[in-house]
């Protein structure tokens, strides 16, 4: 079916969480919902904040931008606007902004009644943010331990943050979040190609039928997970690289306080090698 015609046959009314008709209607091609009215507003005012806190310090440049949370000694309190108190609002609005983008991406799938995984996956990415700027900072007993909102200064918090914990890349629940994106990569890179070597044949040849897909993997690999297989997997991949990548992140200097390094002494340390004359570097 054409979707044009498609799209006749679903914009109908209902399916919305909030609202009712009143906020039942598309501009152009976009459905926009009490959400999407929620979403924009959140946006906007966000948005304007950090203009006006570039105002306030007087910085121009997109590169040296810099809303900073509330220094360490405000814990978790209210703090002033111009010593964190913007960006405490402008966080508010990311998480009324997201979490009213993934609402509206709910009211979509009722409507065309099909399932929340869509949603469901926002929600992880979500998840990811919200462990930076508020989980992790409110174990820790401060919103000072949250990122700023620049580029110079994000990135420095990023480095920083890794050095404070000796080499973040010894951090195991890093270690699986990062084997889940690239493995997300080439899954995805495996599976766009394959789709594009299949609708795209040479000129006079007929496209080809997900047969054809599923052949290539079983000669090439011996097995092919399957067209529905692959979309699941991918999935699964996805969600994994955004949770473990919350999970590294909330675990410093929660549960793991020291050099990540040294996290690793408990396979020196178990018996089999301790045993062993000289110890497992002996």
């Amino acid at each position: 079916m054409a979707q044009l015609t498609f799209e006749r046959k679903y914009r109908v009314r209902g399916g919305t969480l909030v609202g009712g008709d009143l906020f039942d209607f598309w501009v152009g091609p976009f459905y926009v919902g009490f959400f999407g009215v929620t979403t924009l507003f959140f946006a906007a005012l966000g948005t304007a904040l950090i203009f006006y806190g570039t105002a306030i310090q007087g910085v121009w440049n997109p590169w040296l931008i810099s809303i900073d949370p509330p220094p360490l000694e405000y814990g978790l309190g209210a703090a002033p606007l111009r010593e964190g108190g913007l960006w405490q609002i402008i966080t508010i609005c990311a998480h009324g902004a997201f979490i009213s983008w993934m609402l509206r991406e709910v009211e979509i799938c009722r409507k065309l009644g099909i399932g929340y995984h869509v949603p469901f996956a926002f929600s992880v990415a979500i998840l990811a943010y919200t462990s930076l700027v508020v989980i992790r900072p409110v174990l820790l007993g401060a919103w000072g331990h949250a990122f700023p909102y620049g580029i110079w200064s994000h990135l420095d918090w990023v480095n920083n943050v890794g050095y404070t914990y000796g080499n973040f890349h010894y951090n195991p629940a890093h270690m699986i979040a990062i084997t889940f994106f690239f493995t997300t990569t080439l899954a995805l890179a495996l599976h766009g190609s394959l789709v594009l070597s299949a609708v795209n044949p040479e000129k006079g040849e007929k496209v080809k039928s997900p047969d054809h897909e599923d052949t290539y993997f079983r000669d090439l690999i011996g097995y092919s997970i399957g067209p529905l297989g692959i979309h699941r997997l991918g999935l699964f991949l996805a969600l994994n690289a955004g949770f473990w990548s919350a999970v590294c992140i909330v675990i410093s200097g929660t549960v793991w306080f020291g050099v990540w390094a040294d996290w690793w002494y408990w396979y020196v340390d178990l018996p089999w090698w301790v045993n062993l004359e000289g110890g497992i570097n002996g």
